[in-house]
């Protein structure tokens, strides 16, 4: 009885998740507030909380978080990290400044205390990769020349994953400062060992796991991905962090035939994932925290435009360009969500959870707005300020006129 109870639940499941993003894609937006609602109205608190399969479920949300990560290391190989931290490190400053401290300002504030303001600082400064690149693909902005901009920062702040989930891991686990080093100095190591690998060696490990047969490929990548993962949460360094690093080692033919392979795998653990968050949120615990969410996000919103402006300005874009740069870095999604489900495990601050769910909820529906119009609406705004001036400046009487023009010498100079 309990087996069927738990076939009809997880079934019911996929199929709403299936018909959700069925629903999304003709909208033409993300899938991902579509998820969260799904797991705020049957989780705690919900329409219909579920029974049998939410242990399932738990287990499908960590595999979510590993692939998502998995497949992200393998967009990028390890000497684009390694160039992009030479030649953009400082796009990835202005990044963390801007969009970083609201959050964690946000959080004292509250007067959740400073472990919860480290977490909420990762929540409002990492954007959603995913997001942008399914909008930067349907605005066919992917030949654009602030696209190499906007596509630095997400590899910056990617990397940097590598190295802020273990502090957040630490924090949450309450260890002291010795420990808390050495989890951060494991980390580093690990990281910087399989970037040095990847870019000596990376030709071999592909080799090695390399097959033409699809199905063997598959088992391969995967096993290897959940044990690196494994072994990498026994040191205390995030399974997420081993399943990126994992992406970042493989190479060439094999990152693209993996890429293939483990695509529907990642959407439908993914979409687990975001269910599995919003069952673990109770829908009302948001309205208390609705207005400092909406607070948050259109302050992070303006700092992400701000970055991509600036990022694209140094990178010599055009204005046009810098506006689509900022206006596209705005969506916030997975790893924010990401962020958020450690810091709910752990316990440290009730409101963190539904205060996260209801950020993501509005800029991943903003997000896709944002980088559609932000550009329009700005050359709108200047060309009717122009116009404002002209209309300003016939009104002005002669005399008016020859006072606004600047004294000249004799030589003509101003």
């Amino acid at each position: 009885m309990h087996s069927a109870v738990f076939l009809i639940e997880f079934g019911a499941i996929i199929l709403g998740l299936g018909l959700l993003g069925r629903f999304a894609g003709r909208l033409k937006f993300s899938p991902i507030p579509l998820y969260l609602l799904a797991g705020l109205a049957f989780g705690t608190g919900g329409l219909l909380p579920l029974g049998a399969s939410e242990e399932f479920v738990a287990i499908g949300a960590e595999i979510g978080v590993i692939l998502l990560l998995l497949m992200l290391g393998l967009e990028y190989t390890a000497s684009d990290l390694v160039s992009n931290l030479r030649t953009q490190y400082p796009a990835g400053l202005v990044d963390f400044t801007l969009n970083a401290l609201p959050g964690a300002a946000a959080a004292l504030l509250m007067g959740w205390g400073p472990v919860a303001a480290v977490v909420l600082a990762g929540v409002t400064w990492i954007s959603s990769s995913g997001v942008i690149a399914k909008v930067m693909g349907d605005l066919g902005r992917l030949g654009n020349r602030e696209t190499p901009v906007i596509l630095s920062i997400l590899v910056l702040e990617d990397l940097a994953m590598a190295v802020y989930l273990p502090i957040v891991t630490a924090l949450l686990a309450g260890v002291s400062l010795a420990a808390g080093s050495a989890t951060l100095a494991i980390a580093l190591g690990v990281a910087g060992a399989v970037l040095f690998v990847a870019v000596r060696y990376g030709r071999l490990i592909s080799r090695f796991v390399s097959s033409e047969d699809p199905e063997q490929l598959l088992l391969v990548v995967l096993g290897l991905t959940l044990l690196v993962a494994g072994i990498a949460q026994q040191l205390q360094v995030s399974a997420a962090v081993g399943a990126f690093l994992v992406g970042i080692a493989l190479s060439g033919e094999v990152a693209e035939g993996t890429h293939t392979l483990l695509s529907p795998l990642r959407d439908l653990f993914a979409a687990v994932f975001f269910v599995f968050f919003g069952l673990h949120t109770d829908p009302a615990s948001i309205p208390p925290v609705l207005l400092p969410a909406l607070a948050l996000a259109v302050v992070t919103a303006l700092t992400k435009i701000a970055t991509g402006y600036w990022a694209a300005k140094r990178a010599g874009v055009g204005v046009k360009g810098r506006w689509r740069a900022g206006g596209t870095l705005v969506a916030r999604g997975e790893f924010s969500i990401v962020i958020a489900g450690l810091a709910v495990t752990a316990g440290i601050e009730p409101a963190l959870g539904p205060l996260a769910t209801a950020y993501v909820l509005i800029l991943v529906v903003i997000g896709p707005l944002t980088a559609r119009c932000t550009e329009p609406v700005v050359a709108w705004i200047t060309k009717r300020h122009s116009r404002d001036d002209q209309r300003s400046a016939a009104k002005q009487s002669p005399a008016e006129r020859q006072e606004a023009v600047p004294d000249q010498d004799p030589a003509g100079r101003a």
